[in-house]
């Protein structure tokens, strides 16, 4: 290969695993000095493709060059030292070492003998000024937000010099502010002659930091194309195979009655002050808010994950206690949580595994003579049916699921138990647009058979697409209610981000 303007080209790759073609004769370049985005649903193949750019993978078949070179065999390591590194949608740090521990890991610093905590620690610190952004290099990494691990992570791609960076859903848990450090961050990579793949299922961050694009579908390669030569509607009729007339699905149902009162409720591990709200029946309540407003920690404490110092909760009008999970789901209130990989699913179990493991305590598919695996099966298959979960078989182990698919099977699990309250944290993290429909007309079939959901998500138009009423919360605090022609994205990012 004789192009001196390419870091990488690939020919006719392909991979296969058990029962799955996952990439199927790809081509792909990356210019230098470029930012490339990887489009497609999830399950297009485009995490795979980035793995074996990075030497995670072993390609199956097919030529891959990097820098001019053929390259055969590619291990994590070696390809960090040819100059690329991955930072995956997991974060891949020491929870229990510090900041500056793990930017340094394999890397350390020393003085003769022993290690030089002073220097790791300046160069910590400093690389940090370059996100313009203050971390402290001697915090655990398991204390700090999932926003500052995801710049931690970063960090330490930048900290190895590498010249090819795959970014795969980067902003995920970054807030406004955040983005746009990052932003500027892979604006000055850029005139340095680093090269960026970047994977994204927000359309708007494409239009603003790529300059070309890669459309994948069902692990095949679709089209490239420059990133001002296209649109959003475009892109979307690509990735999908298929137009999508409305983002947002639009609902008649009107929400009813009152059927969950939270008043006063406080924490003290989290610091949530004083919160007070209410559910109706059929309604979508949306919670909106920048990282660290305290969302999630209300759902939890409400839910009996986290304890409550004060505070209390009704239900259908009647005062309820709710001190552990349990409690919540012995009164039909379900919890599918913003971690999907560390919470919201069990990796080493199957498909049919997790989608009956919270009923495993009922009678329905369980008696004194065990489980019964034909109604474990029946029940698996109904909700694999109804989210349209793209798997082999049920037998398939969550671990092997694209992202969007580990989301369905965490909502399914919840779903089995019948509950009359769904809380959503984040419910299409990571999913792509075809995959986000998908969810969103479930929920609406779910308000329609009178269900009621308190939705989490830091994506505005989500927020605002999908529910009936806005609640914005700041520091632990809820700060204000928004309906109707008053919401607007301004609006809600003035109340988020006010005193």
């Amino acid at each position: 290969m004789e192009n001196n303007d390419l870091n990488i080209k690939m020919v006719d790759i392909c991979k296969y695993f058990p029962g799955v073609k996952a990439l199927d004769h790809v081509d792909f370049e990356l210019k230098k000095g470029e930012v490339h985005a990887l489009l497609g649903e999830n399950g297009a193949g485009k995490s795979t493709l980035c793995k074996i750019i990075a030497g995670a993978q072993p390609m199956t078949s097919g030529e891959y060059y990097l820098f001019g070179e053929k390259v055969t065999g590619l291990t994590p390591n070696a390809a960090k030292e040819k100059g690329i590194s991955m930072i995956y949608q997991e974060f891949n740090l020491v929870p229990y070492l510090k900041v500056y521990e793990n930017l340094f890991l394999g890397k350390e610093i020393t003085a003769g003998p022993n290690l030089n905590k002073k220097e790791m620690i300046a160069k910590t610190i400093e690389i940090f000024e370059r996100f313009q952004i203050k971390i402290d290099p001697e915090a655990r990494v398991c204390d700090l937000p999932n926003a500052y691990k995801q710049l931690v992570e970063i960090a330490k791609a930048v900290l190895e010099n590498a010249q090819v960076l795959c970014m795969d859903e980067p902003t995920a848990p970054l807030s406004n502010r955040e983005v746009e450090i990052l932003f500027s961050l892979i604006q000055s990579l850029k005139n340095e002659g680093v090269s960026i793949i970047y994977i994204s299922h927000r359309m708007e961050e494409i239009f603003e930091v790529a300059d070309r694009i890669t459309v994948m579908r069902d692990g095949k390669y679709i089209c490239t194309m420059d990133a001002d030569k296209t649109n959003r509607k475009e892109l979307i009729s690509l990735i999908v195979g298929r137009d999508l007339t409305e983002e947002y699905p639009k609902r008649e149902s009107v929400p009813g009655e009152e059927i969950l009162r939270v008043e006063h409720l406080s924490t003290d591990l989290t610091k949530i002050h004083d919160v007070s709200f209410s559910l109706h029946k059929g309604e979508i309540l949306g919670f909106a808010g920048l990282v660290g407003a305290g969302r999630t920690e209300v759902m939890r404490a409400l839910f009996g994950a986290d304890r409550k110092t004060a505070g209390e909760i009704y239900l259908y009008g009647k005062r309820i206690e709710i001190h552990k999970p349990e409690n919540a789901i012995e009164q039909r209130i379900s919890l599918i949580p913003e971690d999907r990989k560390g919470q919201g699913v069990s990796l080493t179990l199957s498909i049919r595994e997790n989608i009956s493991l919270v009923k495993l305590k009922g009678k329905e598919i369980c008696s004194f003579m065990g489980i019964n695996r034909k109604k474990e099966r029946n029940l698996a298959d109904e909700y694999i049916k109804a989210l349209n979960i793209k798997a082999p078989s049920m037998e398939q182990l969550a671990s092997n699921l694209s992202g969007g698919n580990q989301q369905k099977v965490a909502i399914a699990k919840w779903l089995a138990v019948d509950a009359d309250i769904l809380i959503l944290d984040e419910p299409t993290r990571g999913i792509d647009v075809g995959a986000k429909y998908e969810i969103y007309l479930l929920m609406n079939e779910l308000i329609k058979a009178g269900k009621s959901i308190i939705m989490i998500s830091s994506e505005m138009p989500e927020l605002i697409g999908m529910s009936d009423r806005i609640l914005v919360m700041q520091q632990g605090r809820l700060v204000g209610e928004i309906s109707g022609d008053e919401v607007s994205q301004e609006k809600i990012l003035e109340m988020a981000s006010c005193g």
